[in-house]
């Protein structure tokens, strides 16, 4: 179809030159956001551990999802929550918020996703947040299951607070199966691949890749040789600009410097993440041209 389009990843190191490499998809350079969706990392499979130490976010929901692994979740907020497969960390950032992610058990395998969600209009300058929901909804139909993370799919509802029209679900599709999964018309989407080939709408997508969905399709059909599982987000596309850079997201450049320089003098707005003796991550020097929002090219 039309619009349609397949994302590359590319490796990048988690939590700096040492850390846990992840495979980035989102976003692209030629597609910021899928709705409000701006981030994808997929992490593992791997042995590596995961060591993440306090460092800041605004503008912007995390969105943590393990598919095997445990990760402690710490924040300034005061949460201490360990995140276990099949259960959602979702953190809302508003002005300003702290936290690390570290794995346990040391030398045990991960797998998983961290994504990002943009917020609109006055929530990005709003109070930070955290929630745990170990209990998410579940759907299927013919030949698919799913976990509703966030967000609708179909008549099926998360909890999970969000700020604009989402949809975030993990798929389950069955050996053999050719599967129609409903789709909201007015949303664009996109499928990544987390363990395996899939079949898109007749498209092959291998391990790791995802692919763009334009709007105006009521179903997508994914086709699977054996038990594969995918990831399925989607939104309303989101008509705001957005200045992205290191773990903040604002609307000027002037956001992005003020962000910066609050979290290296501890200003109050991102607080203190306990249990780190006082390690953080500081942020990166800015680079020398102005940051301008990013583009969409399709």
């Amino acid at each position: 179809m039309t619009g349609d389009l397949l994302l590359e990843p590319r490796e990048v190191p988690l939590g700096g030159v040492r850390g846990l490499t992840v495979h980035r998809t989102l976003p692209h350079r030629a597609l910021p956001t899928v709705g409000a969706w701006c981030f994808v990392d997929h992490f593992g499979p791997t042995r590596e551990p995961m060591t993440v130490l306090p460092h800041p976010h605004t503008g912007l929901q995390t969105v943590t999802w393990p598919f095997a692994g445990e990760i402690r979740h710490r924040d300034n907020l005061g949460s201490d929550v360990v995140l276990r497969p099949g259960e959602l960390n979702l953190m809302t950032s508003g002005d300003g918020v702290s936290h690390s992610e570290v794995s346990v058990g040391g030398q045990v395998m991960m797998h998983g996703l961290q994504l990002w969600l943009a917020l609109p209009g006055g929530s990005r300058t709003g109070p930070a947040a955290f929630e745990h929901l170990p209990d998410l909804p579940r759907t299927g139909g013919d030949g698919w299951r799913a976990m509703v993370l966030v967000g609708t799919l179909g008549d099926t509802e998360s909890p999970a607070t969000t700020y604009s029209p989402i949809v975030g679900a993990e798929l389950t599709i069955g050996a053999g199966a050719s599967a129609d999964v409903p789709l909201q018309p007015e949303f664009e989407h996109a499928v990544l691949a987390v363990d395996g080939t899939v079949r898109v709408d007749g498209f092959d997508l291998t391990h790791r890749q995802m692919r763009y969905l334009a709007p105006a399709r009521d179903t997508v059909q994914l086709q699977a040789a054996r038990d594969t599982t995918v990831v399925l987000i989607g939104g309303a596309p989101f008509d705001e600009s957005l200045v992205m850079w290191w773990n903040f997201i604002g609307r000027s450049h002037e956001d992005i410097v003020h962000a910066r320089e609050d979290w290296e003098q501890a200003a109050e707005r991102f607080g203190q993440v306990k249990g780190h003796d006082g390690q953080v991550i500081p942020a990166p020097p800015l680079p020398r041209v102005r940051l301008r929002p990013r583009r969409r090219r399709v």
